[in-house]
């Protein structure tokens, strides 16, 4: 690989096509590499194991809390001790990329993530009393959690470009919804061998995706330009002096989007055994057909907005419309066809504003500063996904005014989204791209 020199010279991007450089003093330009390629794959698959962390682990908390003896409060604490640590650590994964490199987090994390997991299914074989000790391996997962999805988008933002980032953002994306859709199914089918065959499972997919992360992926400029800590702040402080509102509403956005998936979705696990008396895989596969819409919808809406990056805002506004409008109508039906028509929509709606938000987002700062703005971001979706499900439960899933609180926040941020979301500002169109941010 040659090095681009101070005055731009050209370099082979990771699939091994030619590309310029810039004045980086070094680095890579965004490279518009091929997104079918082996690298790609390999990213796209970070993102599906991640998200099996809790998803996957949910449907068995009744056989756990049953064979260990435990009260909900205390089954409960195997996810609060996946998130908590995940969601502290995702900024400082971030701003550790930035600086040494990519992959020199993603794969440490992912053999830490599955690591986690061999820890806590081998005390439940060998451990008498083993609650504490899955706990530690749920804490470990969550460290390594903290340094995976995120950073993926940020180094897919790096390698592919501007003008590939919306389908490859998207693709991440939709493989992050598969993960939602296979959660469910592969937890109920672990569960019907073992209640903590789940844990190994974790580390039977996270190490090998390490590996193939670690051999398929080729990072163009590993590390940045090494500037000071305190140059590298100094860039984060002015990204955030020019794009701060838009920033926090892009943010808000996400927050939102994702708390009202996971909270209707818990909304959804109640509803398809207390209603329409659907359990165990049978509940697993219903619960899979919202996410496999929202997973569908980020991947072809990123195909979509590829060509077409002038709609990345109108996506977003559109899809908080149409999720809005469906959370509203959610309550109204007790036909299991029109329910599920109404909770579809939900889906797609969500599934059309993830990815135009993740490439404004990424987009938004250079590569040199791209992995803690990801990052933060990161730990804002986290807190949603976190947040959603209890705050349904807490004001009830029989509440009349539910859904109607629901679609009333959705409507806001969305409307929000339309009237001080800046697109041209968050990436730099017209006035200085996100790659000049640091450049001059």
């Amino acid at each position: 690989m040659s090095i681009g020199s101070k005055n731009g010279s050209k370099m082979k991007n990771d699939v091994g096509e030619v590309v310029k450089t810039g004045n980086r003093g070094g680095g890579a330009r965004q490279g518009q590499g091929s997104l079918w390629s082996l690298a790609f794959a390999a990213l796209c698959l970070v993102p599906f194991v991640m998200v099996l962390g809790n998803s996957m682990l949910i449907p068995v908390f009744p056989k756990i809390e049953k064979a260990l003896h435990l009260s909900q409060v205390q089954v409960g604490l195997l996810v609060t001790a996946f998130s908590l640590p995940a969601g502290l650590l995702i900024p400082f994964a971030g701003f550790f990329s930035d600086r040494i490199g990519r992959k020199k987090i993603i794969v440490p994390a992912l053999v830490v993530y599955g690591v986690g997991g061999l820890v806590a299914g081998l005390a439940a074989l060998w451990v008498d009393s083993p609650f504490t000790w899955i706990v530690v391996g749920r804490v470990i997962q969550g460290i390594g959690a903290g340094g995976t999805y995120q950073l993926a988008m940020a180094l897919a933002g790096d390698l592919y470009g501007k003008q590939n980032m919306p389908q490859a953002l998207g693709a991440l994306e939709a493989s992050n919804g598969l993960g939602k859709v296979a959660s469910p199914i592969l937890g109920s089918i672990a569960m019907a061998v073992s209640w903590f065959l789940p844990f190994f499972i974790y580390g039977v997919f996270a190490i090998p995706v390490a590996i193939f992360v670690l051999l398929a992926v080729k990072e163009s400029n590993p590390g940045g330009k090494k500037e000071s800590t305190a140059k590298y702040f100094s860039s984060v402080k002015s990204i955030i002096g020019r794009k701060g509102l838009s920033l926090v509403v892009a943010f808000a956005v996400g927050f939102v989007a994702l708390f009202m998936l996971f909270g209707l979705m818990s909304y959804l696990s109640d509803v398809l055994e207390q209603k329409f008396h659907l359990y165990n895989v049978r509940k697993g596969l219903a619960l899979a057909i919202p996410v496999t819409v929202m997973a569908a919808t980020s991947f072809f809406g990123g195909l979509f907005l590829q060509k077409r990056s002038n709609l990345l805002k109108a996506a977003i506004v559109v899809g908080m419309a149409i999720a809005t409008g469906a959370l509203l109508a959610t309550p109204l039906f007790d036909s299991p066809i029109y329910f599920f028509g109404v909770v579809v929509l939900v889906g797609l709606g969500i599934g059309l504003v993830l990815p135009p938000l993740n490439t404004l987002i990424t987009g938004a700062a250079s590569s040199e500063e791209r992995g803690i703005v990801t990052s933060v971001y990161g730990t804002v979706r986290f807190l949603g996904v976190a947040a959603g499900p209890p705050a349904f439960g807490a004001i009830g899933f029989n509440s009349s005014w539910l859904f109607a609180a629901a679609a009333g926040v959705t409507g806001v941020v969305g409307a929000l989204a339309a009237f001080l979301l800046n697109q041209k500002q968050m990436l730099g169109t017209g006035g200085g791209s996100a790659e000049s941010d640091t450049n001059g």
